[in-house]
């Protein structure tokens, strides 16, 4: 196992500068997931750590060394690609020794660990077949038992399961979690679900055009959004996030206001000014439907089973997303009332920022 920090790490191709300076510490041991929209820079940061990548500037120090001119293969890092990456002439076995070899490991140590990998992952009994001969879910098994014969400080997964089906990812993210937990390593994993990354992490890092808009715990970050990038981003399906302002105080408290809406008394004491700009964030199965509340008429009710999700539109002609368990009776062309649960709802300020509201 071992610490990672990312020190002032910044990247540019030429002129553009594509992640500005990040600051990171990851401890032993943890699972650390980059989740953002495509094009964010989660991947050329994961490069930058592995040493595939250059750093314009700044430091990367495992257990407290700077390998930030170190080549890839002496840092202690082992890497799972996405396209799995497997030499297609090679058995299984021989893909699993091959990099073993190439360091001249004793031949006894290269058995002992391609075996230890194999029962490991499930896969000792294909160690004979080529990968043309494996499903998809076989071969990644075998990308990640590569990464696992050599032992490493530090596991990197780019996305790795992007190209298969989603049962099969669904197999296959419990499967990596358990791989986890028996090894105890450190790991960073790249996705741009982020129902991966609420799964899965131990800690979050959002990534937006290159740099960190949120740290933390799956459920903080769904809980508490610092922002309304990460209230959108993170949680399936996303965050409502409504246009209005603060409005005069009801009964002694300032109230949420929005176009066509009946306003929504707020908690006394929030940082809030009546007047101001603001957004207000309600997550689709936050809203209760009952006699009173906000009119919403269904344009689609999809049914899901266990689950209603019902796709509306408010007076304004703003969409919202309702989500009642069980399955809803509700229809196109009918109106709800609905309104937010006492507590269950957030603010944001003109700049998208939390506004802390007790």
């Amino acid at each position: 196992m071992a610490n990672l920090v990312l020190e002032n790490i910044n990247k540019s191709f030429g002129p553009l500068q594509v992640i500005p300076d990040i600051n990171l510490d990851i401890k032993d041991g943890e699972f650390v997931v980059f989740v953002g929209p495509s094009g964010c820079g989660k991947s050329t940061l994961l490069r930058m750590i592995a040493g595939l990548e250059e750093a314009t500037g700044g430091d990367i120090r495992i257990d407290g060394e700077s390998v930030i001119d170190t080549p890839a293969a002496d840092r202690g890092v082992a890497m799972v690609f996405q396209s799995y990456a497997l030499y297609p002439h090679m058995t299984v076995r021989q893909n699993l020794s091959f990099g073993l070899e190439n360091i001249r490991m004793p031949k006894d140590e290269i058995v002992r660990r391609v075996e230890a990998a194999g029962k490991l992952l499930q896969i000792d009994t294909l160690l004979e077949r080529r990968p043309r001969q494996l499903s998809g879910g076989q071969r990644q098994r075998v990308a990640i038992g590569r990464a696992i014969t050599r032992d490493p400080k530090i596991f990197l997964f780019d996305e790795p399961l992007s190209n298969l089906d989603a049962e099969l990812r669904v197999l296959m993210r419990v499967e990596i979690t358990k791989l986890h937990e028996r090894l105890g390593n450190t790991m960073i994993y790249v996705t741009h679900d982020q129902i991966e990354a609420m799964t899965m992490a131990d800690k979050i890092v959002v990534l937006r055009k290159g740099a960190i808009e949120q740290v933390g715990a799956p459920l903080d970050l769904y809980n508490r959004p610092h922002n309304t990038f990460v209230a959108g981003f993170i949680g399936s399906p996303r965050m409502n996030l409504i246009e209005g302002a603060i409005g005069a105080s009801i009964n002694g408290r300032l109230a949420f206001e929005s176009a066509g809406l009946p306003p929504l008394e707020l908690t006394s004491g929030a940082e809030l000014v009546a007047g101001q700009k603001a957004t207000l964030g309600v997550r689709p199965e936050d809203f209760l439907a009952g006699e009173r509340g906000w009119p919403a008429e269904v344009a689609v009710a999809e049914q899901h089973g266990a689950n209603s999700y019902l796709h509306c539109t408010l007076p304004s002609g703003e969409p919202i997303l309702v989500h009642q368990q069980g399955q809803s009776r509700v229809a196109r062309g009918d109106v709800l009332n609905i309104a937010p649960r006492s507590g269950h709802w957030h603010l944001f300020d003109e700049k998208g920022l939390r506004i802390k509201t007790d």
